[in-house]
């Protein structure tokens, strides 16, 4: 099979083209193309009054070899022709269901049932290795009752919202399931296999920048919860663990202990937390387990009319059923040394609340599968640097965004209202006292004052600069009316647990750190590679089989 990338046609194209213009790529007759398949499909808008389609195509051909090589004599520089690379994953053992039948054996435990913890256990349990999943929070459906309490009527359950449950922080999101990662295995194909296997939409294989929505995560999360169960895994929600037992002499693990008391043995505990495991990072650092202070951001959400982000970017174009919402990413460099960026854009959606602790605000981005909400939303954040802005400890960053939150909560009133100000009085430097034409979509509701009460000076100072940047970029962006809510603080984990080549933590044998919040992912799709290395890594050390080099990290 050979590949085909950056395949550009006309935005209104017919599949008769599209098969036309492979053939013309290879200099093929239709005769000698067999079929051919849509591997991933973007667009590209750099000359929005022509936006243009982006394909990556798979496709057979008689005698490929011989197109190939006449190809390369053609094109001898093109790279854009070449053999499919194999995209398939191999569990690396064969033989867990024999290990879990041996006497003594004590089953993999996975702490957290966000996209990395249940990747995670969904290949442990296909490997018949047996693992127990340990979720604080709620059953996804339970749990959705427990998140509109708070956006509805501001009460706030500290272990069940937007950061705990099942599905994890992932679950009220937009969905996004792209990622910058280093990939060379392919495993964030077999992540995308797994949500079209429990109900997401096929589309996901091949959109540059697919998404599911909430809704559907609902429900896919629910699949795949029946498929670990189904292969021998378990689950268990309220139990928060608060302890490790670890060996005396070794620092070996040799279970944990939850919050009721219990205590459940096992030799491999894989700990896929999620970034807001406050409480959780606290207990590790109790532990001895080895962390550091890792950098993170921190700013607010800003929202405009979803039109205007269409046109700025699409032109006439704009509204295409093939294009949909339009996103957009933006970065910029400020005189005072601070990166300024657009974080988890979210077109068509909601500024959600996502507190966990109560007399905290956080923010934080939302879409369903339409995208089909009035406004556009996106994280606007500003770097933050351990031993610069707080000590370089790896709970001071945690410090730090509690302060933050606290200063929002109180600005918002006290009741779990966000505090809000329009872009024109942000850069004016002046209190917002109303709001304007973009109707703030945060809940349970919004106050207008000054943001610059609930941010860093510095990073006041770096927005105000980038928002007027970013308009000549996408014109409309520093509109008068746009709406900024604050604070946004949860974009990353504030620190990082670090493991070796055997994804070991580096002083606490049989602890696998893992996902976001120990600093490894950063998103649905990146949080469900790790959990499959760290399934790997799982698998091996029980068995007793070694990893090749660095495969696994």
């Amino acid at each position: 099979m050979l590949r085909l990338t950056e395949l550009q046609l006309p935005l209104d194209h017919s599949p008769e083209e599209l098969e036309e213009a492979i053939c013309q790529k290879l200099s093929v007759s239709s005769e000698e193309l067999e079929e051919f398949s849509v591997f991933r499909r973007g667009h590209d808008a750099r000359r929005r009054h022509a936006v243009r389609l982006v394909y990556t195509i798979d496709c057979t051909v008689k005698d490929e070899a011989g197109v190939l090589a006449r190809y390369k004599a053609a094109h001898p520089r093109d790279t854009h022709v070449a053999v499919s690379p194999d995209m398939s994953w191999t569990p690396p053992v064969s033989d867990g269901a024999v290990c879990a039948s041996k006497p003594g054996y004590r089953r993999p435990i996975v702490i957290g049932a966000g996209p990395c913890g249940f990747m995670a256990a969904l290949m442990l349990a296909r490997m018949g290795l047996r693992p127990l999943l340990l979720e604080r929070g709620k059953i996804v459906r339970e749990r959705t009752v427990d998140t509109f309490a708070l956006w509805r009527r501001s009460v706030l359950t500290p272990e069940s919202n937007v950061q705990f449950g099942e599905g994890g922080a992932g679950t009220f999101s937009d969905g996004k399931l792209y990622s910058q990662v280093r990939d060379p295995r392919f495993l964030g194909r077999q992540v995308l296999r797994e949500f079209v296997k429990a109900g997401a939409p096929e589309e996901i294989l091949y959109l540059a920048h697919p998404h599911i929505g909430t809704f559907r995560l609902v429900s896919m999360v629910e699949h795949i919860r029946a498929e670990i169960e189904a292969a021998g895994g378990e689950y268990r929600f309220g139990c928060r663990v608060d302890a490790l037992d670890l060996d005396p002499a070794t620092r070996a693990i040799r279970g944990v202990t939850l919050a009721s008391g219990e205590t459940i043995e096992s030799d491999h505990v894989v700990l896929a937390v999620g970034h807001s495991a406050r409480d959780t990072f606290a207990m590790l650092a109790e532990s001895g387990v080895e962390m550091k202070a890792k950098s993170f951001s921190m700013g607010v959400r800003i929202e405009h009319p979803q039109s205007v982000i269409d046109t700025a970017r699409f032109g006439s174009s704009a509204g295409h059923e093939l294009l949909g919402a339009a996103e957009y990413r933006l970065v910029h460099h400020a005189s005072n040394g601070r990166g300024v960026y657009s974080f988890c854009m979210c077109p068509g959606g909601t500024v959600v609340a996502a507190a966990s602790e109560e007399g905290h605000v956080v923010t934080n981005g939302m879409s369903q599968y339409s995208r089909a909400e009035r406004n556009a939303n996106s994280g606007m954040v500003v770097d933050l640097r351990p031993g610069e802005d707080y000590p370089d400890d790896p709970l001071a960053g945690i410090a730090f965004q509690r302060h933050w939150e606290r200063q929002a909560f109180l600005a918002g009133g006290g009741d779990y209202k966000a505090p809000a100000q329009r872009v024109g009085d942000f850069l004016a430097g002046r209190p917002s006292v109303s709001l304007g034409t973009v109707v703030p979509s945060y809940k349970p509701g919004v106050t207008p004052t000054d943001l610059s009460k609930c941010l860093p000076a510095f990073a006041v100072e770096a927005l105000r600069e980038a928002l007027p940047l970013f308009d000549r970029k996408l014109k409309g962006f520093a509109m008068e009316d746009a709406v900024m809510t604050g604070v946004e603080t949860r974009t990353s984990s504030p620190l990082r647990i670090p493991r070796g080549e055997d994804c070991q933590s580096l002083n606490t044998p049989g602890l696998f750190p893992a996902g976001e919040g120990a600093g490894y992912a950063g998103g649905i799709l990146s949080a469900g590679i790790d959990g499959i290395r760290i399934a790997e890594a799982v698998a091996l050390a029980i068995t007793g089989r070694r990893a090749e080099g660095a495969a696994l990290r």
